[in-house]
């Protein structure tokens, strides 16, 4: 989608596995509400079958790259880094829907605040109309390795109307300058799924840049739908890089809160949860996911 404007280019980037008729929706809302100049790439993940001739049907210049194998949701995304000639990146999950002017309003928001390292939208959840999945997300507990979202479940009646600096990006949808990445590197893709974007987002506060909230741009977004709300994929990749994300990221001292919380109320926690519903592939999927530390290089915990 080349254009004559002066407007700085886009590279939209969506990850596809095994769920092209989720991704032909996305890309019809992109052609619902184009930004005036942007190309779209979609990674697909080694999926079962080539999507694309069904993906070019509905938009004839969207750039196909296929791996040979399934490179997880950083993997994927920096396969389309390589190939994206835009100077502003958009990152953003193929169960999204984007909304008339979201585009244009995140470009805005990095061409205004040069300390921008990411900036990402209001998410609204698609099956329940009005109601917020993400307005910025709270600090990280380093307690429990987790970070809320701010504004999540709630009907939104307005009350997030303001540009924020907020801890971190929604990694269904963010804009990270080309420079930013030249700065700081790719998404870290040790994680395969989950945790990535926000461990992303340390690494650019650690160079100096900020996190923004864009409240004017919307995206709806169809949680969960390839990886599943219960699946034991799900199980491992949450557990296993909830505490890698740690390994990289936290002080000594939260390391051994950390430690201490996840040993004597995560781990009995979720063993007796998983035991009384009889759930023991997802026991397994969580034992896995615990034990992965212990036979894995200190190199994973390297801070970038």
């Amino acid at each position: 989608m080349t254009t004559t404007t002066n407007l700085p280019r886009v590279s939209i980037i969506t990850v596809n596995f095994n769920s092209t008729a989720v991704t032909v929706d996305f890309l019809k809302s992109v052609l619902q509400y184009p930004y005036e100049n942007m190309e779209v790439i979609v990674v697909d993940n080694a999926s079962n079958e080539d999507p694309t001739g069904i993906l070019q049907q509905t938009m004839p210049d969207v750039k196909i790259i296929r791996s040979n194998k399934n490179l997880g949701f950083a993997g994927g995304n920096n396969l389309g880094v390589n190939q994206a000639t835009g100077s502003f990146l958009l990152f953003i999950n193929n169960d999204t829907e984007i909304t008339e002017g979201a585009i244009a309003k995140m470009v805005q928001v990095l061409q205004t605040h040069p300390d921008a390292g990411a900036v990402s939208p209001k998410f609204h959840y698609y099956f329940h109309p009005g109601v917020i999945e993400y307005a910025g997300y709270n600090p990280m507990n380093f307690f429990t390795a987790r970070a809320t979202m701010q504004g999540n479940k709630q009907v939104d009646t307005g009350q997030y109307l303001t540009l924020t600096e907020t801890n971190y990006a929604h990694g269904g949808g963010m804009m990270v300058p080309r420079a930013v990445i030249d700065a700081v590197g790719t998404m870290p893709d040790y994680y395969f799924l989950y945790y990535e974007e926000l461990d992303w987002c340390e690494m650019m506060k650690r160079k100096g840049y900020k996190i923004y909230f864009e409240p004017g741009a919307l995206i709806y977004h169809k949680e969960s739908m390839t990886t599943g709300k219960a699946s034991t994929l799900k199980t491992y990749y949450l557990n296993r890089n909830r505490i890698l994300f740690i390994r990289r990221n936290a002080s000594h001292l939260q390391r051994f809160t950390f430690i201490a919380y996840f040993t004597f109320i995560t781990l009995p926690k979720n063993t007796l949860m998983f035991g009384i519903r009889r759930e023991w592939k997802h026991l397994n999927a969580f034992y896995k996911a615990v034990f992965w530390h212990f036979h894995n290089p200190a190199q994973y915990a390297n801070r970038d």
